[in-house]
């Protein structure tokens, strides 16, 4: 059983809505739209890559298939979560995923929740989360006739703001954003519009209307989190979500404190400043940018340092 922390390399996407934003984060970055930073990545279309120690080299997905003790013998196909920093220079698609049956039956992939983290935002930048029809047949008449400033709910957001976005919602992050997303492990969006713009080559990207109207979720119902805060020692920890598909918390790290890592793994992803985590008497350097894994049965440690970090576990 390891006790040493993983440490991954993201796998980088352009987007034709990215940008430049993720060099805040230490990367070098293959693109200018570069628009998501995919962390924890376990997925055919992106695999990250632990960094050093005895897997180097290994990617999230080997492991997964080959060392599944790390994940306290975890069942499942494919690593469940995929965590990503997501840059939007400019407005994203209008998009809704789909539930796990219909992905399954339809894409050859897991359905889509996820939840989003504003690390960042432009002063008054907006999200597109929900819509005001009421029925799919109110909704699809207003599709057809172009009536998006009639459907789409847009709502301001502020640095430190979390949003649970469930499959079938109606969704979009605006212009002026640096989000951390933390997901179901999946790749299926049915992008319902796009402003009408167009590719490098002029062509307007694909839509996807009628899966869209498939799996949508009317009427909107807004989730009501309970937030739950706790100080241990020099780390507060504020916990968003406890979702059937994933847990995810923000540990702010002033000081020191002694936890103890008793889930089937523990992805931490660093925002801002720098730290330790001690273990056997070995000291970890982190810092911001940094995607740190804990395994199955890691057990207790010490956390110092100055850092805000997200945390998730299944």
């Amino acid at each position: 059983m390891s006790t040493e922390p993983l440490f991954f390399q993201p796998v980088f996407k352009e987007r034709i809505w990215g940008g430049e934003k993720l060099k805040a984060f230490g990367y070098d970055l293959p693109y200018k739209r570069t628009g998501e930073c995919w962390a924890f990545a376990g997925h055919p279309h992106g695999q990250s890559v632990v960094k050093e120690g005895v897997y180097k080299g290994k990617t999230l997905g080997a492991l997964w298939e080959k060392e599944r003790q790390l994940f306290g013998e975890l069942k499942g196909g494919r690593f469940p979560l995929l965590t990503k920093l997501l840059d939007a220079n400019d407005d994203l698609s209008i998009q809704v995923h789909p539930p796990d049956e219909y992905a399954q039956q339809f894409e050859n992939d897991c359905g889509k929740t996820e939840c989003w983290y504003v690390v960042h935002c432009e002063e008054g930048a907006e999200i597109v989360y929900g819509h005001y029809p009421k029925t799919k047949e109110e909704f699809s008449w207003m599709v057809r006739e172009g009536r998006w400033t009639e459907i789409l709910r847009k709502v301001p957001v502020k640095q430190g703001d979390f949003y649970y976005v469930p499959s079938g919602t109606i969704h979009a992050i605006g212009k002026g954003i640096v989000i951390l997303e933390t997901q179901q492990n999946s790749d299926a969006t049915y992008r319902l519009y796009d402003y009408e713009r167009v590719d490098h080559g002029g062509k307007k990207r694909v839509l996807h209307v009628t899966q869209s109207l498939d799996v949508l979720s009317t009427p909107f119902v807004e989730s009501q989190l309970a937030m739950l805060k706790n100080q241990v020692d020099g780390v507060h920890v504020t916990t968003f979500v406890q979702s059937p598909y994933f847990t995810v918390h923000k540990w702010m790290v002033k000081g020191s404190a002694s936890l103890c890592q008793e889930e089937p793994f523990l992805l931490i992803s660093v925002l801002k400043g720098n730290g330790h985590i001690e273990k056997n008497q070995k000291e970890y350097a982190f810092s911001v940018g940094d995607h740190v894994l804990l395994p199955a049965g890691f057990g207790s440690f010490t956390i110092s340092g100055d850092a805000e970090c997200i945390v998730s576990h299944v």
